[in-house]
């Protein structure tokens, strides 16, 4: 009886089908921490015999003059021959194995990890938290959400005497440093400018400027 195949969106495929490294090998993944578990690591013969072939003695019958390709060729077919079988067979067996290591959500029908998985209520962490998480979860947010709101009250009150009305220059002309509104660069002293306003309309006149240009009064 062939095995029902789970996990088909929450494994990754690690499997070598050629070289001295062939082999079959599966990594899944808890789909709510994405916390992963391997499958055991399980040789592929045929592939590890054919890469041999390939470089020993296709290299060697070369040196005799014969046609290493033909050798190669061969082994690679035989390998290719018996892969698909010998791996889906391996794939059944690390998802058995698998089974062990990991629930399905009756709810919402993620596999999970056990740090995930809520064993009283036979559900997940994420569809049946922790109560006592929660409620802390929730201590710390609410605490954190006041006291925020009554820095934000102290922002405004504070905000009361800035002087949004004058320009500010934001970056020195000189050493290109940033400023932060002051009426001195940080960087190299730099005395910056901070345009005047108009004794008529209250509008900024630029320096040197000898009429405004708001209403045209004589600055």
């Amino acid at each position: 009886m062939t095995t029902e195949i789970y996990f088909t969106n929450n494994h990754r495929d690690l499997c070598e089908q050629y070289g001295t490294g062939a082999g079959f090998q599966f990594e899944f993944n808890c789909q709510r921490c994405q916390d992963t578990w391997r499958s055991p690591y399980e040789a592929f013969t045929t592939g590890r015999a054919a890469g041999w072939i390939s470089k020993g003695v296709g290299a060697a019958w070369n040196m005799l003059g014969g046609s290493g390709n033909t050798i190669s060729n061969a082994a690679d077919g035989l390998a290719g021959a018996s892969w698909g079988h010998a791996k889906d067979a391996a794939f059944e067996r690390a998802i058995v194995n698998a089974q062990g290591h990991f629930h399905r959500c009756a709810r919402c029908t993620q596999h999970v990890c056990d740090l995930c998985w809520n064993p009283a209520q036979g559900l997940c962490q994420g569809c049946a938290p922790d109560t006592a998480a929660e409620a802390e979860a929730a201590r710390r947010r609410g605490l954190n959400e006041e006291v925020a709101q009554r820095a934000y009250t102290a922002g405004q009150q504070a905000g009361q005497g800035y002087d949004v009305a004058t320009e500010r220059q934001l970056v020195c002309p000189q050493c290109n440093a940033e400023t932060h509104g002051g009426a001195f660069c940080a960087g190299c002293g730099f005395k910056l400018a901070t345009p005047g306003s108009c004794g008529s309309c209250q509008q900024s006149v630029p320096d040197g400027a000898a009429f405004c240009p708001g209403c045209g009064a004589r600055q």
